[in-house]
Formats: C-alpha cells, sequence, structure tokens
C-alpha cells in the first residue's frame, strides 16, 4: 500500500466515513484510518442499538436546535440536508421511518444496517480503508504543504488531511479526544471538552426509590436556587430548559429531558450548587392546581388526594411527592389543610432536586467543546489556520439536543469536507 495520499481521512465514525467516501467519488486517493479493529463502532452503540439517523425537519429545524452554535451549520446543511440523509441511505437499501417527535431512525430498527450502508458506500468509492491503525501523531510538512500521519507502523504523507476524530464521549469506543492534542499543536484553540446528553446524578436519596418510573411531561430547569442558569460557554440559555420524558434511575435522572440539559451542568464551574426544577404537570397553572383541589375537597371529599391525581402521574412519584409535601398518603381531599394544599401544588410544579454532576464522558452520548468555530471556514470544513487541514463532526465544538440532531451534524460536516478537499 502507497505511503503517500491526496486525502487521509483519521476516523471513521460517522463523519469520516462520508467525508472519505465523498473525496475518493471526487477522484482523489484517499486514505481512512481508524483506530480501533472495526469501523463505525459508536454507530452501533447509538440510538439504543437502532441509530437515530436524523430529525424530520429542514436545515433551519436543525440550525436552530444547535442555538448559538447552528449557524456554523448552514453550507454543510445546504450541502446534505437532512431529507438528502435519508435519500442517501435509501439509494444504499436502508429505508428510514419518523417516530412521534421527530426522530429518524431505519426502518430495521438495526443501526448494523446504516453503519453497512456506509460500508458498501465506502467501498464502491475506492477509498482505501485501514483498520487496528491508530494514530500517533500529526505533522505539518515544514517545505511546502501536507502533513506527515505518524502510526505504529509506518509514516504516511498526505496533500490534505480530514481529522473525524470524535470527542470523548463513550471512551470505550475509541473516541478519546486524540484529535484535540493533534488540533492545538497545530495552532488550534480547543474549547473545554464537557460531556453532553449526559444522564444526571443527584444526591437527593427519594428521587432512587423511584428507580424505573418514568414521567412522560415533564418541564425541567436547571437553576442555582434562584433563576436558571445558562451554559456560559455558548450564552444559550435555552438549553438549561427543556421539556419531555423523565426517567428516574438508581443514580438520579435520565431521559431526554434530563440528557439534554446535562451540557449546562457539565458546563458549570462556579461554587454554587446546581438544581434541577421539575414541573410534573405542565399543563396546569399553580392556581388553577390549587382551585381544583379546593373543589375536589367540597366534591368529592372523601376521596384521597393521591387517587385524585393517579390518572395524572405515577403513584410511585405521586407518594413520594406527598410524602415530600409533608402531606399524609392517606389524606382525603376534605382534610386537606390550606398549608398542605400549598406544599402540595408546590411539590407538582417545582420541585428541586440537588444535582452532583452528571455520570461523565463514560455515559455522554456526545462531546459538548471542541475545535472552536471561528478557526473553520464553514463554507469548506477548511481550517483557517492550517491550509489544507479539514475538521468534521464531534472534533468541533457543536452539540445539539437529542433527537438525531448530532447525527445529521457529523454526517453533513463530513459530506462538505469531502466535497471541499
Amino acid at each position: 500500500m502507497s505511503s503517500s495520499w491526496d486525502v487521509v481521512v483519521v476516523g471513521a465514525g460517522p463523519a469520516g466515513l462520508l467525508s472519505a467516501s465523498r473525496a475518493a467519488e471526487r477522484g482523489r486517493r484517499v486514505l481512512l484510518l481508524e483506530k480501533n479493529a472495526k469501523p463505525g463502532v459508536k454507530i452501533l452503540m447509538s440510538g439504543g442499538t437502532r441509530c437515530n439517523l436524523t430529525h424530520a425537519t429542514d436545515a433551519g429545524g436543525i440550525v436552530a436546535a444547535f442555538g448559538r452554535q447552528g449557524s456554523f451549520l448552514y453550507s454543510a446543511l445546504s450541502a446534505l440536508s437532512p431529507d438528502e440523509v435519508v435519500a442517501l441511505f435509501a439509494a444504499e437499501g436502508v429505508a428510514a421511518k419518523v417516530e412521534p417527535g421527530g426522530k429518524v431512525f431505519p426502518a430495521s430498527d438495526r443501526a448494523f444496517d446504516v453503519l453497512a450502508a456506509l460500508r458498501r458506500r465506502l467501498q464502491r468509492s475506492g477509498a482505501a480503508l485501514v483498520l487496528d491503525e491508530p494514530v500517533l501523531d500529526v505533522l505539518r510538512v515544514v517545505e511546502g504543504s501536507g502533513f506527515t500521519i505518524v502510526t505504529p507502523h509506518r509514516q504516511l504523507s498526505a496533500a490534505r488531511l480530514v481529522l473525524a476524530t470524535g470527542g470523548k464521549s463513550y471512551p470505550g469506543c475509541g473516541t478519546t479526544g486524540d484529535g484535540y492534542g493533534w488540533a492545538a499543536r497545530l495552532g488550534h484553540t480547543v474549547i473545554n471538552p464537557r460531556p453532553a446528553l449526559a444522564p444526571l446524578k443527584t444526591s437527593s436519596g427519594w428521587v432512587k426509590t423511584l428507580r424505573g418510573v418514568t414521567v412522560p411531561d415533564v418541564r425541567v430547569r436547571v437553576t442555582n436556587g434562584v433563576r436558571a442558569v445558562s451554559r456560559s460557554t455558548v450564552g444559550d440559555a435555552r438549553r438549561a430548559e427543556q421539556r419531555g420524558s423523565l426517567l428516574f434511575t438508581h443514580f438520579g435522572l435520565s431521559g431526554p429531558v434530563a440528557l439534554d440539559v446535562s451540557c449546562v451542568v457539565s458546563a458549570h464551574e462556579g461554587p454554587d450548587p446546581l438544581w434541577l426544577e421539575c414541573d410534573f404537570l405542565p399543563d396546569v397553572r399553580p392556581d388553577v392546581l390549587d382551585r381544583e383541589l379546593q373543589d375536589a375537597a367540597a366534591q368529592r371529599g372523601r376521596k384521597q388526594v393521591v387517587a385524585l391525581l393517579a390518572s395524572r402521574l405515577p403513584r410511585r412519584l405521586l407518594d413520594a411527592l406527598l410524602a415530600e409535601a409533608g402531606v399524609p398518603a392517606l389524606r382525603t381531599a376534605a382534610e386537606l389543610s390550606r398549608a398542605e394544599r400549598t406544599r402540595l401544588v408546590a411539590a407538582l410544579k417545582a420541585t428541586s432536586l440537588p444535582l452532583a454532576g452528571t455520570l461523565g464522558f463514560e455515559k455522554a452520548e456526545v462531546t459538548a467543546g471542541g475545535i472552536a468555530l471561528k478557526e473553520v471556514d464553514s463554507r469548506t470544513m477548511q481550517s483557517r489556520i492550517v491550509p489544507h487541514l479539514y475538521l468534521a463532526g464531534e472534533v468541533l465544538d457543536l452539540d445539539g439536543p437529542i433527537g438525531g440532531y448530532n447525527f445529521q451534524a457529523a454526517f453533513s460536516t463530513g459530506w462538505l469536507a469531502g466535497e471541499s478537499v
């Protein structure tokens, strides 16, 4: 095998696989290097092994989901939109389906099919794939342009280099942040990588007794006990407030809303503790709920309070909230005092849970932070610092919410890099 290439792509994840394929389809001699014995290991784990390909929205919807970072993706999404991702996989025999909420999965519910499609396209493109060969270092050629890529077995030269090494989430998949060090030594700024889309830990003992309980519709807000906390690195306060499903676990909290606010928790560096304020009945105002309880006391006074609320929330959660509010478990509506009613409404509408961080990169689905976007030309994915260096996927300072947004960003930035090299 040759030691000299037009393009070397490092990392055979979603961004790297598409980048290598597209570059080779355009006539470049491409080598794709992967440190693992198999490509796309993280793809196979994603979405509960189903792989949430993208989200059923247009480019504007993807941009909006990423908040202030989103505008960086306009050109990439113009090159490969959500509809075009679906069409790309359909052309490889992988049909897609849209689930409630807009998540797009392969109709087969098999992440293996997604990876197999990417591998078929890569093979047809003529790009060379080398597995089980980690990159040790990346060096700029002193005289002239290009790069030297150092592996345990050899030194390779490339006129152009694509770093698609991912972040630090799920390090067991091989994503250990290698690309950050190489980019930094080449002159790039690396925004502190942090876990995102990670489960939350809490020190609240009663929460852990609810292991396995799911609440389908909860509004949550990360606060410092007074006000919502913004993610200071991007100033995007919207990420601190979410609405959706919440899962109680043996360590704390998971489910879409917990995962989506985790980037705010992991970015918090101040001494003040953080809290997760939970509104378990987001469609009912506190005053309306208070009135409902008063009316129930007048009309159905013998009925227990927990029975009045049983159609709205899981029984185990209701029992826990009654206890937290200091309301006896068998209290009837007529027996409920004004003070008890006030405390119960507060528990249902604004229970604050003390947070103890996240489960870290080991359980994070994506990485927040990464190579600074201002140092990358969003029209081409080429570095503004180092000519002929391209960056794609999770190695960039891009992280979106749960729902296929991050895969879309990886596919689109990888495709655009392949179009540009």
